[in-house]
């Protein structure tokens, strides 16, 4: 099958803006092995886990945050018109996709990327409701910050090595949250990461990798991390992910009549 250069730098230009964030330490050299770290989720671990997609397949993943809305990274939806974005739910397996819901709006946060990889974070609102149930739930928005070394459980469909394939089954992997001052200089002060970051850590080997991205991070019950950069992948730094707690006001407000970015 042939590509016209057109098709080919539609490609590219998905590629780039769908998969995960990734920053590249100093002499790195990329893995062989797995990395991730992950195992199976249980069916139904993720009720509120949706999978962004496009005309090929997965590209991001979110989180149903109301019936008409999903919380995602910035970074998955820029340039994207709604039309070409499609909401999977419903289903942990890719190969047997649950219900499509389509979008009709696409709000990234104002300051998105200003600076570089800051306020990474969007809100998308469905033109229907999704239809809740045992398989399809809203997770609730976080009341309070958390504390350094909570656990935090990440799912997602995303590599389990740098430039693999999605895996078309859901896997989950158990982090602990990293208090910012602490992340910052496990991080050696990277400017890219920001207050309305929060970041995971446990060991070298279990982190997120490209196609997470945007995906729920999630402790006792609540939406505490949405997906946006790191390392690649699981190399022994610690994952950057925006905070719904930090974005709290902006996202109350977006989905508000008034939808004031400040």
């Amino acid at each position: 099958m042939k590509f016209s250069i057109l098709t080919l730098l539609v490609l590219i230009t998905s590629a780039i803006v769908t998969a995960k964030l990734i920053k590249y330490p100093e002499n790195y050299q990329i893995p062989q092995n797995r990395v991730v770290g992950g195992s199976v989720a249980e069916d139904g671990l993720a009720p509120y886990q949706v999978s962004l997609q496009n005309q090929f397949g997965h590209t991001c993943a979110g989180a149903i945050i109301a019936a008409e809305w999903i919380l995602t990274a910035a970074h998955c939806v820029v340039f994207k018109q709604p039309e070409q974005i499609l909401i999977m739910t419903g289903s942990q397996n890719l190969s047997h996709p649950g219900v499509f819901y389509h979008v009709d709006h696409v709000h990234l946060h104002c300051n998105y990327n200003v600076p570089a990889n800051h306020n990474d974070i969007a809100l998308l609102h469905l033109n229907s409701s999704i239809v809740l149930n045992e398989k399809t739930k809203i997770v609730p928005l976080p009341v309070e910050p958390m504390n350094d070394g909570d656990d935090v459980l990440l799912t997602g469909w995303g590599s389990e090595y740098l430039w693999g394939a999605t895996q078309p089954i859901l896997m989950k992997v158990n982090l602990k949250y990293v208090e910012h001052k602490r992340c910052k200089k496990m991080l050696n002060f990277d400017p890219d990461l920001d207050v309305g970051h929060m970041c995971t850590f446990t060991r070298d080997g279990e982190g997120a990798c490209h196609g997470d991205s945007g995906g729920p991070l999630v402790s006792n019950g609540y939406l505490v991390g949405i997906v946006n950069w790191g390392q690649p992948c699981a190399v022994g730094y610690p994952d950057a992910h925006a905070s719904p707690y930090f974005y709290l006001d902006w996202i109350r407000r977006t989905m508000s009549p008034n939808k004031k970015c400040s």
